[in-house]
Formats: C-alpha cells, structure tokens, sequence
C-alpha cells in the first residue's frame, strides 16, 4: 500500500478565491494568442499546458480516450502575493474575444494578512482607500436672485485667476515703489495647479504631455496653467525652453535633481513661476519621500545625479535645518537672491496642528510669498500604508484654521494660502476646490485627478490598480519601463490636459454666476456654502443646512 503526502501548506498560501480580485476565463472564446498574459503588468496570470484526467462518465462513453485523459492549454491564475492581480483590467482591454477579464471578490479576502513582505511594511501607490469626502457634502447655497442677468455664466466675463506671491497693503506698494524699494514678486495664476508630480515619478510620456497641455491652455486659451515639478527637477531641455515659465520647481530633503537646475540658470530663457520647498506632503507627514528603485531608469538617474536601479529616500526634513526660522533665513532668502528676487518661494508642509505656527512665522518674514499645506487624502508615491490610512490632518479644518488666523491678524489678503489632498477624489473637482476657496485658499493643486481624467490611470478609491510606486503602472503612467510607458501618447494625454481645464473653467462659471460674483475669485467667502453636518459645521464656521 502507497500512502498519499499532501503539498506541505506554508503560512503564506492562498488560492485565487483569497485575492482581491479574480480572473475569469471563457476557455470557449480564448483562442490563446496570448496578449492578455503579454499585457499583464503583475504577471498574475500565465499559459499553461498539462494533462487532465478525465472521470468516466456516461457523457464521455464511446469517446476515443488516452488512459482517460486530455490536453489541456489554457489561462491560469497565480496566487503568489507578490503577483497578485490588481483588477487594472489590461487582459479585459486587449482581448479580440472579451474571453477574460477581473471580477471583485465579494468575499473577505486574506492578503491583507499578508502584505508585510521581507520584513518590510506594506506600501501602496494611490490615495487613501476611504470613499466618503467632506469636500463632496459641502454646496454653495446663497444665490443672488436680483443681479444682473448677464451674469449667465455663458455670456458673461469672469475674473478666475489667482495671485502667487506676497502682496503688500496699498499703502506699503504705494511707498515702496516710490522710494525705489523691493516690490515681492507676483505671478497671475489659474486657481487650479497641476500638483507636484515629479519627473522620476511619472513617465517620461506622461509628463511631457502634462506640459504640452500646459503650454497649449497658456498660449492659445488664455488660461494660465501651471503645473508644480515635484522632487526631481526636469529634463534639461525644458530648463533651457520658454516653456518654464508655466512651471514651479520643487525642491526636496532630498535634493535631487537641483545640480542641472543649478548648473542651467545662465542658460534659462525665462524665470520659472515659482519656487516650492517642500517640507512634509500629505501621504506621509513626518515622512520623507521615496523613489522605488523600480523606477530609477539610466535617465533618471543621471538627472539625478545617482548610480542607476537604487532606491531614492528623502529624509523626513531638510538636513541642514532645524527650524522654521532657520528655514526661512537660509532657504528662502538664498533661493530668491538665486534667481535676483524675482521668483516667488514659498514652502509646502503637510498638513498637521503645527501648521498654524509654521504660517505665523511666514507672516512675519517679508520674503515668503506663500503657504502651500497638503492634507491627508494626497499623495500617490511610494507612502506605507499605515502612514496613509492614519496619519495627517484633513484639509478642510486645516485650511480654515489657517485662514481665519490670518484674518484674526489682518494679513489675510497678504499671504495666499494653497491646499490640496483629495481635490476631485470622486470626480468633482471644481466643487471640491471651489468649497475650499470659499473657506480661504486662494488656489488648490491637483494631483491623481490629473492623472485619472488626462491619461485614463485606473486607480481607484477601492484598492484597484495603485501601483504607482513599483512602476507597473499598466496604462504606463507612471512607469519607467519602455516596454509600458510607450503605451502612452503625449499628444492624447496633452489633449485630455485642454479638455479638463476647460470643463473646470466652466464650472467654476456655473458656480460663481449664482453668487453674484464674476469680478474676483470668492476667496474666504464663507457665508456662501454650508454643509449638512453639524458638527463640520461648527468646526468650519460654516452654516448648518438640513
């Protein structure tokens, strides 16, 4: 007698019906071309040949059999965690016979038991997995029924711009100009800025049509764009192109990428929009920033002076500071003598309780242009997920906080405020960042809404795709590997760029045309909105509908 050993089980194995999301396979239509397996970014699915036995059955009597078996080629999928589909739905695109395709599972799945993996903890690409948005219960409820009807929002001229940069009382302009003194410098503004996304993070495809779109609404619409570079810098030939001027270069704890900024400012054609030192994001306050080696490429490592294929950590704060007054001393002043103090610098923290402090010592420094705080719900690099889920402070009650401090001060109308984080996580942007202009920003960025809506990422708030960080980004957004980023065309993605900004222009119409207002941006306009929370309510200051 043989006895029968089972596979041994280790404490990590699963079967499909324990992951997120499940392939389904039509053998009758599947003719094995095999594209579904060559597309497949996770590589979760394979082809496969082996023997089946067959069981007697009166269905198979008569049927020329070898030892009661058959042939069997077809699709199959894996259930290693590390090859997990992410339900991207790439296989489902490219399939001539819709024969495969992901499906949810509705059932409790255990791979998140599962994600610490080689002592690390977990980390995702994409937002918070959290559906519900408070920015999406806010409405705009005062409508002015007696104003003139030209301000239909078809018809009528509307002022949307924002100002960047500090801007000095009537009296202290009027004094400084005419004793010959420095003037801060102001740059004119669409509200809604393409947040910071760096060159490293996303394909190279990607971002150039990010900046074709940017440069097509400036130049032909009239629309000032500009767009936020993250860490990293840019390639070297948008440094030297007039094309800069729509652009805000960031820089990092990590500093990356400054050396050919640097090294190019002889050579610049024009003075970027401005200068964004970023101290903290959303995603992972506290935190620094992370470039997976994944994605590290020969150009990006050369454009950020490293060796090629390792990983890029920014520490958690710039290592030559050790505070806010320091900060501005040294960064801020030295990045304005750099360009002859005629670049706004401004930094960008994440949001936290401390953020109150950060802009009190802002207010009192004459050479801070700005304040740019990010909540909870931003971010889509390489953040753990218990930084994601856990930590922060959401941008509503940060921001209002922020605002009426300056108000309680005066200065309300001198330094602008910028928010972002979640701006758009359920598709309505321009009601997310109009409630937020209402409650005191004077502009808001945007990140993975830019990405979802201009270059179709399917990334989602239920945990689909968000692979950002490891660089198998299937629509090859935001990867570095040819073999996916080819799949995007600059053109298309520039396109989709135009599109988006001209449906947020009208909106931000359909919005400010009942208000009454179409000479100014209604920045701290307040008694305008209101939310049926109670208690967001009080927090906000707002007004309380039910």
């Amino acid at each position: 007698m043989v006895s029968i050993r089972s596979v041994p089980s280790s404490p990590s194995s699963m079967t499909y019906h324990d992951l997120p999301w499940i392939i389904v396979h039509r053998e009758d239509r599947c003719t094995l071309c095999g594209r579904c397996t060559s597309v497949c970014p996770k590589e979760a699915i394979f082809l496969t040949y082996h023997r089946q036995r067959l069981p007697k059955l009166d269905v198979f009597a008569g049927q020329k059999t070898d030892a009661d078996t058959r042939t069997f080629m077809g699709i199959r999928q894996r259930t290693e965690h590390t090859n997990q589909c992410i339900g991207c739905g790439m296989c489902a695109e490219v399939c001539p016979n819709e024969a495969i395709g992901p499906v949810l599972n509705s059932n409790d799945h255990r791979t998140r038991f599962h994600t610490h993996q080689a002592g690390e903890a977990a980390k995702r690409g994409g937002r918070r997995n959290v559906k519900e948005s408070l920015l999406d219960r806010i409405v705009f409820n005062r409508i002015s029924m007696l104003t003139d009807p030209a301000l239909d929002a078809g018809r009528h001229e509307f002022y949307m711009n924002t100002l960047l940069g500090r801007i000095l009382p009537p009296q202290e302009y009027i004094r400084r100009k005419a004793a010959g003194e420095w003037i801060p410098p102001v740059r004119e503004i669409f509200p809604f800025v393409i947040g910071s996304m760096s060159f490293g993070a996303l394909s190279p495809n990607m971002w150039l049509g990010l900046l074709q779109g940017v440069a097509y609404c400036n130049e032909v619409l009239g629309i000032p764009v500009v767009m936020a570079t993250g860490e990293g810098g840019c390639p070297p030939w948008v440094l030297k192109s007039p094309y800069l001027k729509y652009i805000i270069l960031q820089i990092a704890s990590g500093y990356f990428g400054w050396d050919e900024i640097i090294r190019a400012i002889p050579e610049m054609q024009c003075d970027p929009c401005a200068i964004e030192i970023k101290y903290g994001q959303g995603a992972k306050p506290g935190d620094g920033g992370l470039l997976m080696w994944f994605k590290v490429s020969k150009l990006i490592a050369r454009l950020r002076g490293v060796p090629e294929g390792v990983d890029l950590p920014s520490p958690p704060v710039h290592q030559t500071l050790y505070s806010i007054e320091e900060s501005v001393m040294k960064m801020i002043q030295s990045l304005y003598m750099a360009w002859g103090f005629r670049v706004p610098v401004y930094p960008k923290i994440s949001g936290s309780t401390s953020a109150k402090a950060v802009l009190n010592n802002l207010v009192r420094n004459p050479y801070a242009a700005a304040l740019m705080i990010d909540g909870v719900d931003g971010g889509t690099g390489a953040a753990y997920n218990v930084s994601m889920d856990a930590t922060g402070h959401p941008i509503a009650s940060n921001l209002r906080e922020c605002y009426l401090d300056l108000v309680a001060q005066g200065k309300q109308n001198e330094i602008p405020l910028f928010a972002a984080g979640g701006v758009g996580k359920n598709g309505n942007v321009a009601q997310n960042g109009l409630a937020l202009i209402m409650l005191g920003a004077s502009g808001v960025h945007i990140g993975k809404y830019i990405m979802q809506a201009a270059a179709g990422c399917l990334g989602s708030e239920s945990n689909r795709c968000n692979v950002c960080n490891i660089g198998l980004c299937p629509k090859g957004i935001t990867s570095q590997n040819p073999k996916l980023y080819r799949r995007l065309d600059p053109d298309t993605v520039a396109q989709r760029v135009v599109d988006v900004f001209m449906g947020i222009t009208t909106e931000m119409k359909k919005i400010m045309a009942p208000l009454g207002r179409s000479q100014s941006l209604p920045i701290g306009m307040c008694d305008a909105i209101g939310i049926d929370d109670k208690d967001a309510a009080e927090r906000l200051q707002i007004k309380y509908i039910c």
